[in-house]
């Protein structure tokens, strides 16, 4: 594990426009004593990524749209920034040593700069769940080789992360994490069938991106966070479950033999997880809201309805399957989710596509590179096939 002794810690964010990565920037303002960044990242958003660079002055930032590389060098005239661009370059620099990798690529191509950080020594503050999701042995088993620590941020896996007790791993009988439920929780099925894009965008809870913010709706990144803290905490499937908490205020619960239940509880706001990754094993003050439990007044929880959000019931079935089939959920929901963000498909299509991709793509237990990545590439062609003809 790579060990700054310096006192400030060097800083690569990866996907540093979209909604995780300028939460993280916003806790790096507020502790720029603590923390440099040396690195940004982004998918297209060049105008963004430009004014983040002439505040935070980075070594180097990428845009993966090489259309976009030319106005992002203009805009960026006079600094002492080194601008590249292409996926390519975006994985080269993620082997670049630095003290904290925030991994915030939305999706799949998270997986492979990931990976790279890892191999350079560098510990994680994974935010992109996909990359578990896909190739969750494969990345655990590096990290171990490294030395590396893998430092959850959503706000699930933080919350567990503080709960669970490694020195009493056998003690522990199960691990909960919440939902909020998403802004279909109280639809009925037929509603949900008909549901509009502009619904599935509007969470009770949580300002997220587009694709999580269908997720949510959907419930499959519940399903995906299970499959997540399977492999970060090394837990078997039937020791994992998830419940229905609409106030969004405890975040994990971790049970242990003697019937103690320890949990996690704040205020909706992922800076406070995006904090504790970036100064651990410290604590640092964050700018959340203090929790207040009589304003709160009260706490519900219920269990999630498997009829009405079968994308949560597919991915507990592809985690207990395991191989190559978490690998093939996933490549299956994102390509269904973008052609519904599309409007190409409806909202129930997402898990019928799934569904298919499931039953189709031929299973594997293989969890090397390159089978991971043919599979991934196959339930794409498939899904894409599907949509066409939808």
């Amino acid at each position: 594990m790579r060990v700054n002794s310096g006192g400030v810690k060097k800083v690569a964010i990866f996907g540093s426009t979209g909604s995780i990565g300028c939460s993280t920037l916003d806790v790096v303002r507020q502790h720029s004593d603590r923390f440099k960044v040396t690195v940004l990242t982004a998918n297209e958003n060049a105008e963004l990524l430009a004014q983040q660079a002439k505040e935070f002055q980075p070594a180097s930032v990428v845009i993966k749209n090489e259309s976009k590389r030319e106005a992002l060098q203009t805009a960026l005239s006079g600094c002492s920034v080194e601008v590249l661009a292409g996926e390519q370059a975006i994985r080269d620099v993620a082997a670049e040593p630095c003290d904290l990798t925030l991994a915030a690529i939305v999706g799949a191509p998270g997986l492979l700069p990931t990976l790279n950080a890892i191999k350079a020594g560098n510990n994680i503050a994974l935010a992109n769940k996909e990359t578990l999701v896909c190739a969750g042995d494969l990345v655990m088993a590096e990290a171990r080789r490294r030395g590396v620590k893998i430092l959850p941020v959503d706000s699930e896996h933080c919350a567990v992360f503080q709960c669970f007790d490694p020195e009493q791993r056998t003690k522990i009988d199960k691990v909960t994490i919440t939902a909020s439920g998403g802004p279909f929780r109280d639809w009925s099925k037929e509603q949900i069938q008909n549901a509009q894009l502009e619904q599935a965008l509007k969470h009770p809870s949580w300002e997220m991106g587009r694709k999580i913010t269908i997720d949510s709706a959907s419930l499959m990144n519940k399903g995906l966070e299970l499959i997540e803290a399977k492999h970060l905490f090394d837990l078997r499937p039937d020791q994992l479950d998830a419940v229905v908490h609409r106030q969004s205020i405890i975040h994990a619960l971790v049970h242990y033999c003697d019937g103690s239940v320890i949990a996690q509880l704040a205020n909706p706001d992922m800076r406070l997880p995006i904090a504790y990754a970036m100064a651990w094993p410290e604590r640092i003050e964050t700018p959340c809201p203090p929790l207040d439990l009589v304003k709160l007044g009260m706490m519900t929880f219920e269990a999630p309805c498997h009829e009405r959000f079968p994308c949560l019931r597919l991915a507990i079935e592809a985690m207990e399957v395991g191989g190559n089939a978490t690998t093939v959920l996933n490549a299956a929901n994102e390509e269904a989710v973008s052609a519904f963000l599309k409007r190409k498909i409806t909202f129930m299509d997402i898990p019928a596509m799934v569904e298919a991709a499931l039953e189709q793509i031929e299973w594997s237990p293989a969890q090397e590179l390159p089978q991971i990545i043919d599979s991934d590439r196959e339930t794409r062609l498939l899904v894409q096939h599907l949509i066409s003809k939808n």
